[in-house]
């Protein structure tokens, strides 16, 4: 698909086909509001329901290792949480982890299970109290590399050989820790799964005979843990759940399948996505069971936040601190960007993608977009890393335009948090987004999101008020939306309220503790029920 030229940008419309007029919607904005207070309310209440111990299992935490967005999932939620209930957390002890200033106090032992190697349980103590098990196999993940293979990715072909092995084994001690067998003084009452490497942890439960309710998070499908048929054996699963009804995926073996078949309730990370992941268009071949879950009141969708450390008030990271009514630290950000990308002085908007660097983000949108941008006077700089040929068409997109595109693969903290702080707006074509959280870090900083409207994407930002969605992957509707951007920018006072209503928008943890809270007594209700009939 060739370049769709930019028509109109100083006129109040402009049109992308004959006939077709953009207008900039206005409702909801105030043109003159004061400085805005961007502290969150306090947390919401949790209905008088009582405190749960709860075990949180994922395969990454921002604290240690993390990948993509279920890193900083895993290290906020937790937190936020343990406002109202005991939490902790369990994860492998990768070497990162070891290699860590806390100390490991060894608390616990799992024997040896099928071809699943026997381990410890260590106990780390974070500064802020929260209480992180890590699993002590050094066989399995103390290795060079991410949590899942070679690649900052490690999927596909970058994955390791025997991750079957080494998050089967994460699972498996996750039940075993819910059964009480694992020697540790504490034990939940309630387990809380994420995505397909703690998929098979309900079903070990469930094959043992364990009454323990279980939450299984579904981060992104896409990702299903599959693998060859006769790998169940040396896994411990039974001949018996090799179906349909089990965790059989066309001929496979399907962790995500386990996780979902197998816990008592499903939850996603956005309600748009439940909804999406029901169809076929995104069920990713799962969308029959979802919707039987979904029938059964036992899918929901509970949106991600952010944590008080995105505020540009007070985020050590900038170049220099920001307000809603003071823009100058957000243009010696934006000063800051241009020089370490070797951009060029410019009046005109400052583009951003910040993502992991594959299909599913929508990159080749942006990249068939970038001649227009840069025509029309934007700029535009990358961050992140994923697939190898992207990274190539990035890269080359950076020496065709010396000065207006700038690259850097691989991902640094600071860097992206100043490009938050320093950009004007935030590139999001994202095929499907189950949640996404770029965006809400972009609209905390006055960077104003550029978005498919699918997932949580669509339910986070207000079109025209605090963002700009598009309906079709496509570079024709992609760009339509750019125009609007490009229209906006010229529009200084617009500019400004847009950016003012995206600073003070209300996506925080805080608010996740009502819905999960509730959540987590209804099903440990069902399972008190269900334990008395059995009896």
């Amino acid at each position: 698909m060739g370049n769709v030229a930019l028509k109109g940008i100083d006129s109040d419309t402009t049109t992308d086909s004959p006939g077709r007029a953009i207008t900039i919607p206005t409702d909801s904005l105030t043109l003159d509001k004061p400085d805005h207070d961007t502290r969150e309310p306090p947390a919401p209440a949790s209905s008088g329901y009582p405190s749960q111990r709860i075990l949180f299992v994922t395969a990454e935490i921002a604290d240690f290792v993390k990948v993509g967005g279920l890193g900083d999932v895993s290290s906020a939620l937790p937190r936020a949480l343990a406002a109202h209930h005991d939490i902790r957390v369990l994860i492998p002890a990768y070497r990162e982890v070891r290699d860590s200033a806390l100390k490991i106090r060894r608390v616990g032992h799992l024997p040896a299970y099928a071809d699943l190697p026997a381990c410890e349980i260590g106990e780390v103590t974070c500064a802020d109290g929260l209480v992180i098990y890590v699993l002590l196999c050094s066989e399995l993940y103390e290795r060079a590399g991410g949590p899942y293979g070679t690649g900052p990715g490690g999927y596909g072909s970058d994955g390791w050989e025997d991750n079957d092995i080494r998050f089967a084994r994460l699972s498996l001690a996750a039940a075993e820790i819910a059964a009480g067998h694992a020697g540790l003084e504490w034990c939940p009452q309630l387990l809380h799964l994420n995505d397909w490497a703690c998929g098979l942890a309900p079903a070990y439960l469930h094959w043992q005979g364990h009454n323990v309710p279980s939450v299984f998070t579904i981060h992104n499908l896409a990702y299903q843990g599959l693998y060859d048929a006769s790998r169940c054996a040396a896994l411990g699963i039974l001949d018996s759940a090799f179906h349909i009804e089990g965790v059989e995926y066309y001929g496979k073996l399907s962790f995500m399948k386990a996780g979902i078949t197998y816990a008592s309730h499903v939850t996603t990370v956005s309600a748009t996505y439940a909804q999406e992941i029901t169809t076929p268009e995104f069920g990713c071949g799962l969308d029959g069971l979802l919707r039987c879950k979904a029938q059964q009141g036992r899918l929901s969708g509970i949106p991600n936040g952010i944590d008080d450390s995105w505020d540009p008030r007070t985020d050590a990271h900038l170049v220099q601190a920001f307000s809603a009514n003071d823009w100058r630290g957000k243009r010696a950000n934006a000063e800051y960007v241009r020089h370490r990308f070797g951009l060029a002085t410019s009046a005109g908007p400052l583009f951003a993608m910040v993502s992991r660097m594959v299909h599913q983000k929508g990159v080749d949108l942006v990249i068939e977009a970038a001649a227009s941008i840069v025509q029309a006077g934007g700029q535009l700089v990358f961050i992140g890393s994923g697939e190898r040929r992207v990274e190539i068409q990035l890269d080359r997109l950076a020496e065709r335009y010396p000065g207006a595109v700038g690259v850097y693969v691989g991902f640094d903290e600071d860097e992206a948090r100043c490009i938050y702080a320093g950009s004007d707006f935030l590139l999001m074509p994202s095929r499907f987004e189950p949640c996404g959280l770029s965006q809400m870090y972009a609209q905390r900083f006055g960077s104003l999101p550029i978005a498919h409207r699918t997932g949580g994407l669509a339910d986070t930002i207000e079109d025209g008020v605090t963002g700009f969605l598009f309906d079709e992957v496509h570079l024709a509707s992609f760009m339509q939306a750019i125009q609007q951007a490009f229209l906006v920018y010229r529009s200084t006072e617009l500019f400004h309220a847009m950016r003012r209503a995206a600073m003070t928008g209300r996506y925080h943890w805080r608010q996740s503790i009502a819905p999960y809270t509730q959540l987590y007594q209804r099903i440990s209700e069902e399972a008190g029920i269900e334990a008395q009939a059995a009896g």
